[in-house]
């Protein structure tokens, strides 16, 4: 099933459940669900769920805000780092929680 979003400047995961599996700075193998991506200006943020045994893919809980820091040559995201800046992160969520509203409950 292919999913919509609810703005242009956003790009939902195509299937509920798409996780991807990232190497922090320590090594560690890091596994987080995707939301979905939102274009902001000249840069795109990833929104992600962390998963684990405990909080498996498709439940809700922390989300993790990434900006795309690398693209192939589709244009496709293949490197991302942590947003540090709080009122960075902050604003791309809040148009995250905008475009995805149809899809996601920000209750």
């Amino acid at each position: 099933m292919v999913r919509e979003g609810s703005a242009p400047n956003f790009c939902p995961p195509t299937e509920e459940g798409v996780t991807i599996t990232l190497v922090d700075e320590k090594g560690e193998r890091v596994e987080l669900e995707f939301l979905g991506l939102v274009l902001k200006g000249e840069s795109s943020f990833g929104f992600f769920f962390p998963i684990d045994d405990e909080h498996p893919a498709t439940s809700s809980g922390e989300v993790v805000v990434l900006e795309v820091t690398e693209v192939d040559e589709e244009g496709q995201p293949v490197s991302f780092e942590l947003v540090d800046d709080e009122v960075i992160a902050a604003e791309a969520y809040a148009d995250f929680q905008e475009a995805a509203k149809d899809l996601y409950d920000f209750a």
